[in-house]
């Protein structure tokens, strides 16, 4: 339960009508998750447990927010998008929701917390493209270039796949083989001139 600093200085710089809600907000967060790590993030009080942000919370001219980091989990309802956080613009201390409503809250976001990172879809494998005929005709013409595209990952093929389909003029089409050429002979992928930046 340690105490930053820099949040008691936020609290105190804070409108008057929001020290009230944001020292609420906070005793109630170090009650009901002990071991949360007081911080500041993005210029805000926030609070940190098991590595995780668990929650945070704000002051401005007329209100006040407090958000939990993953607000749809733990509050079971969409975010609203008036303000920012998951309770809306907090005017008051009546504007909260009950203390028992809180702790179930701030226990359920703890227990996230402890139950580690939500995992991240697995991305969706992309369809092969077909190697468009003219850039095929310009790689067999060059040796190098042939042997390079051989070698290159369906990655690095794809990359350059779709810069010559989404070619709108036959004209840009066209410069964009040779471009494609030149490059692939050297060994260089698409994007070569931004690695090492």
């Amino acid at each position: 339960m340690s105490r930053d600093p820099r949040v008691d200085a936020y609290i105190a710089k804070a409108q008057p009508f929001a020290q009230p809600i944001l020292n609420h907000l906070r005793e109630l967060v170090h009650k009901y998750a002990p071991g949360a790590e007081e911080t500041l993030k993005w210029g805000v009080p926030a609070f940190v447990l098991k590595g995780q942000n668990l929650a945070g919370m704000a002051a401005f001219k007329g209100h006040a927010t407090f958000g939990f980091w993953r607000d749809e989990e733990v509050t079971g309802s969409p975010r609203d998008t008036g303000a920012m956080g998951s309770m809306g613009r907090l005017a008051s201390l009546a504007d909260l929701p009950s203390d028992t409503e809180m702790a179930a809250f701030i226990a359920k976001a703890a227990a996230l917390c402890a139950g580690g990172k939500p995992k991240r879809p697995a991305p969706k494998p992309k369809a092969a493209l077909d190697l468009p005929a003219d850039l095929g005709t310009a790689l067999k013409a060059n040796t190098a270039a042939q042997g390079h595209w051989d070698a290159f990952s369906p990655g690095k093929r794809r990359d350059y796949i779709e810069w010559v389909l989404e070619a709108k003029r036959e004209e840009t089409r066209v410069k964009r083989i040779e471009t494609i050429v030149a490059q692939v002979a050297e060994g260089k992928d698409r994007n070569w001139k931004y690695k090492g930046c």
